[in-house]
């Protein structure tokens, strides 16, 4: 990256970067994971990222796989090439938040297990496992909805775009391929 606009870019990819690291991420892996956000093209090699972010490619491999893992990225491999890319793709943000959504399930079971395991003892030292249990009950209830209305509204908003791209007509790159073809 070079140039102001490139720079600008670098300097808010770092900003992503820290957000991230706050919430337990590797710095270098929200920088991976922030680039990927913005690259052109959408697909990076492990060299590609490495150049990018100015990392090694022993942290390329380590954060890429943690990214992989986290489900915040995917890593694939195209027929005929020997080399992996790693891109973000649509959708992939509903996989993380049902995958986060199942670490939520499991929490709220184990919650409940201290809370049997404590089931004899005064309500003063079962308070702080009975708030999480609560906290994880209510997200583990509301949150389905949540993702529920954010599909529903990505796909009316989707559905609009078509729409508008529609009633615009055709490109001027299908419009010369076509008259080119014979055909209008």
């Amino acid at each position: 990256m070079t140039g102001g606009a490139d720079l600008e870019l670098r300097e808010w990819v770092e900003q992503l970067a820290i957000l991230l690291e706050r919430d337990g991420l590797p710095r270098m892996a929200g920088r991976i994971f922030g680039w990927l956000l913005v690259c052109e093209p959408a697909e990076q090699t492990s060299e590609d990222l490495a150049r990018a972010v100015q990392g090694s490619k022993a942290s390329m491999s380590t954060m890429t796989r943690l990214l992989v893992d986290a489900k915040l990225v995917r890593r694939e491999r195209r027929p005929g090439t020997r080399r992996d890319v790693f891109r973000v793709l649509p959708g992939q943000w509903q996989e993380m938040w049902r995958a986060r959504m199942a670490m939520v399930s499991e929490i709220t079971l184990l919650a409940e297990r201290g809370m049997q395991l404590l089931a004899r003892r005064a309500p003063e030292s079962q308070a702080r496992l009975v708030e999480l249990h609560a906290q994880y009950r209510f997200v583990e209830r509301v949150f389905p909805e949540v993702l529920a209305r954010w599909e529903q509204e990505r796909a009316a908003e989707l559905a609009r775009a078509a729409r508008e791209r529609a009633a615009q007509g055709p490109g001027p790159g299908r419009a010369g391929r076509q008259r080119a073809g014979g055909r209008r």
